[in-house]
């Protein structure tokens, strides 16, 4: 039987689905760029590491072109993007029982913060939430491990099985590991199950009334 008392949230792809939106930023960026090289695959590798990050490796752009690339990005995402974005059903209820329940609930995102923040307020979801952790707009010190070792040091979460980070890809997972707490995948979001197995998480689950059915027991 699981006893988590802090549950730590990756966003896009666990909290949201954010497709439209990302979709949507990152077609603008490039044809600002005059780069043609977007499909379904390439949003897939897109979500989960960081932006700049993506840039680089998923269209080969030099520091200062990718830096370039992620400014038009979040022309297009902070007026429209981020609103392009759904909550997947049953999330909102299951934070609203688990903040009711005692747990402690935050989120930690390599989005940038400032939009997160906003997401989470525009969908509600800040009601039920202690604390948030996004990336800074540099992209320095975004990678997951970092960015759960800052909150759980800010937030004095000292390391545990039952402090658990879910989320959807691989990053959350290997950040999990590096922050020696549990770690659950969500199958419904962008990571492939072979990957996400490869990372051996503590626990799989497909659905979020399977992810429910864990964290409230």
């Amino acid at each position: 039987m699981t006893n988590f008392t802090h549950i730590l949230f990756d966003l896009d792809g666990t909290l949201t689905n954010p497709r439209l939106g990302i979709g949507n930023s990152l077609k603008y960026a490039l044809q600002q760029m005059q780069i043609d090289g977007y499909s379904d695959e390439i949003l897939e590798r897109f979500v989960g590491p960081p932006i700049q990050d993506g840039m680089k490796n998923l269209f080969g752009l030099n520091e200062q072109d990718a830096n370039l690339a992620v400014e038009h990005f979040r022309v297009y995402f902070g007026e429209k993007g981020l609103y392009e974005n759904e909550p997947y059903a049953g999330i909102l209820e299951l934070l609203e029982a688990s903040y009711r329940s005692g747990k402690q609930i935050y989120v930690v995102t390599s989005k940038l913060e400032k939009y997160a923040k906003r997401i989470i307020s525009h969908f509600g979801f800040d009601h039920y939430i202690t604390d948030l952790q996004g990336a800074e707009a540099t992209g320095k010190h975004s990678g997951k491990g970092q960015l759960i070792s800052q909150l759980m040091e800010r937030c004095q979460i000292l390391p545990s099985s039952s402090v658990v980070m879910v989320g959807d890809t691989h990053y959350d997972l290997i950040g999990a590991s590096e922050n020696h707490i549990s770690s659950i995948a969500v199958s419904y979001g962008f990571g492939t199950q072979e990957i996400l197995k490869s990372c051996n998480p503590d626990f799989i689950v497909g659905s979020v009334d399977e992810l429910a059915e864990l964290i409230l027991g």
